[in-house]
C-alpha cells in the first residue's frame, strides 16, 4: 500500500507542474478526468466505466507532455511513439502488477476481454476525438470557442457518454 501511496504523490505532484507550463488540454479538464478515476473506484463502479477515465487521463497526460515538449523544442526522432508507449506503460503496468488488469497482451493475442483494459483504449480514443472535434469547431469559428469551457467540455462529452452506455450495459 506505501508503494501505491508514494505513486499517487509523485503522479499528483508530476501533474501539477505539467499543468503550470503546458495548457494543451486544459489542466481543469485533467483534474476532473483524474477525479472520475478515483471517485469510481471509491464507489465501486465497474471497472469497464473506470477504464474509459483511465483512458481520458492517458491521452490528457500524452497531450500536454508533446505541448510541452514542443514548447521547449525537445524532439527526436520517435518522440511521439516514445510519449504515447510511456504514459500507457507507466498507467497500465501498475494496474497489471496489481492485479487490477489482466496480462493485456494476453487480451490482445488471445482476444479475450479484459474490462478495464478494453475501456481504456476506448476512453483513450473517446477523449482524444472530443479533443480533435474542438479544435475542428475552433478552427471553423475563426479561432474561438463557441462557448465559454468548451476546450474543456468537449473531450469529456465521449467520457460522459461512454460512462451511461457502459453504465446500462453492465447494469
Amino acid at each position: 500500500m506505501k508503494r501505491f501511496n508514494i505513486f499517487a504523490v509523485l503522479f499528483t505532484i508530476f501533474g501539477i507542474s505539467a499543468a503550470q507550463s503546458a495548457l494543451a488540454v486544459c489542466p481543469v479538464c485533467t483534474v476532473v478526468v483524474s477525479s472520475g478515476i478515483g471517485l469510481s473506484r471509491y464507489l465501486g463502479i465497474d471497472d469497464s466505466i473506470t477504464g474509459l477515465w483511465i483512458g481520458g487521463l492517458t491521452v490528457s497526460m500524452i497531450i500536454w507532455t508533446m505541448d510541452w515538449m514542443g514548447r521547449k523544442k525537445i524532439s527526436f526522432r520517435g518522440d511521439k511513439i516514445v510519449v504515447v508507449l510511456g504514459y500507457y506503460l507507466l498507467i497500465l503496468l501498475p494496474l497489471y502488477y496489481t492485479k487490477l488488469s489482466a496480462n493485456f497482451f494476453d487480451t490482445i493475442c488471445s482476444c479475450a476481454s479484459d474490462r478495464l483494459f478494453v475501456s481504456t483504449v476506448i476512453g483513450s480514443f473517446g477523449f482524444w476525438a472530443g479533443a480533435e472535434w474542438y479544435n475542428i469547431l475552433k478552427e471553423k469559428n475563426g479561432g474561438h470557442a463557441y462557448f465559454p469551457f468548451q476546450k474543456v467540455v468537449m473531450p469529456l462529452i465521449p467520457l460522459v457518454v461512454s460512462s451511461i452506455i457502459f453504465y446500462i450495459l453492465t447494469k
